[in-house]
């Protein structure tokens, strides 16, 4: 599985130019599913029948577009400017190294210099108007030819395993959870089973609304990757969760209260077979679940997800451990989804 996350984390997906990341995912799937198909919104739908054709409807869900950057405009001295494309602390992105369009344009993410900046103002946070790309362009005309406004600007920044079990990559939220789905697809299924890629979820969960709809599940398990914050410098009650300690179990978040029967099942799956498995102490964001729980009639709704530290950063950083406990209770659940109808 690692393998498979390293190719994805490669891939340029900011938030509405996912289609290297599509075209990836097709290529890998098409062996193994029974139907892929790619919505006008830009989603990947699956299907593959396993050994049983359950009663209710079940979907797994990942998203396959990453935070970035959007090129909103071109100075006359051939900088750009841009805007964020998903949440992310600006304070974390000055000086950092970033590819632009198709073309993967490099560019360095610049800001005016600390020695010429007021003493008052040095401990302000820097707005994205006062940053802008440097590509190594003479003027306005040389940029253009590079660079169109529209153009995403991904991260730039490598894979790597380090220290006691630790990966770091751009993009692990969340193409960890594609990973998930890819391997799962790839295996025997012990039911027949749906599968949501889906786009635009850093902007609003906006692919994940036109997937729910189209799927019409019963039962939807979204797989993510979840703000790890056991740092030195958070306050013990507010480090929300800890990487190391096993696959996150929300039983809310900022937009879904989930299923409690489901959490109940995930947590008592996770007990019984000896999956490391800890919850969320704080309540806040939200992911593709608060689309599916509220699509047509309702949809019963629960997550699953790896701490990960540094989310939404050039720099990502999660544990082996908690990916594989992650997928190891996604497995057990389908394997309950299908011990309920026999």
């Amino acid at each position: 599985m690692i393998d498979t996350l390293k190719a994805l984390c490669t891939l340029n997906g900011v938030s509405g130019n996912e289609a290297e990341v599509r075209n990836y995912i097709v290529d890998r799937v098409s062996k193994s599913a029974d139907t892929v198909t790619t919505d006008v919104m830009g989603n990947v739908i699956v299907f593959k029948r396993g050994a049983v054709t359950p009663k209710k409807k079940v979907v797994l869900c990942a998203h396959m577009d990453e935070v970035g950057l959007i090129v909103r405009g071109i100075t006359d001295d051939g900088y750009i400017k841009f805007g964020l494309a998903g949440s992310m602390d600006v304070r974390i992105i000055v000086g950092k190294p970033v590819c632009i369009g198709e073309k993967r344009i490099f560019g360095i993410i610049g800001c005016k210099a600390i020695h010429l900046v007021k003493q008052k103002d040095r401990d302000k946070t820097i707005s994205i108007d006062e940053m802008y790309i440097d590509i190594g362009a003479k003027n306005k005309e040389d940029a253009e030819k590079l660079v169109s406004l529209g153009d995403t600007c991904m991260f730039v920044d490598d894979f790597r395993e380090f220290g006691d079990g630790f990966i770091k990559s751009k993009a692990i939220d969340d193409r960890f959870g594609c990973s998930v789905l890819i391997n799962l697809i790839e295996s025997e299924l012990p039911i027949d089973c749906w599968f949501a890629f889906t786009v635009q979820e850093e902007v609003g969960l906006r692919g994940a609304s036109t997937a729910a709809y189209r799927i019409n599940p019963d039962i939807a398990l979204i797989i993510e990757a979840t703000t790890g914050a056991d740092l030195p410098s958070v306050d013990e009650h507010k480090k929300v969760c800890r990487t190391g300690a096993g696959v996150v179990i929300p039983f809310m978040d900022g937009a879904t209260i989930y299923s409690r029967e489901l959490y109940g099942i995930l947590t008592n799956i996770a007990g019984r077979d000896g999956i490391p498995w800890q919850t969320k102490n704080v309540i806040s964001s939200g992911t593709d679940a608060a689309a599916f729980q509220r699509s047509r009639a309702g949809v019963m709704t629960a997550g699953i997800a790896a701490p990960v530290r540094n989310l939404h950063s050039p720099s990502c950083v999660g544990k082996v451990t908690d990916l594989e406990a992650v997928y190891e209770l996604a497995n057990k659940f389908l394997d309950e989804c299908a011990a309920t109808e026999s």
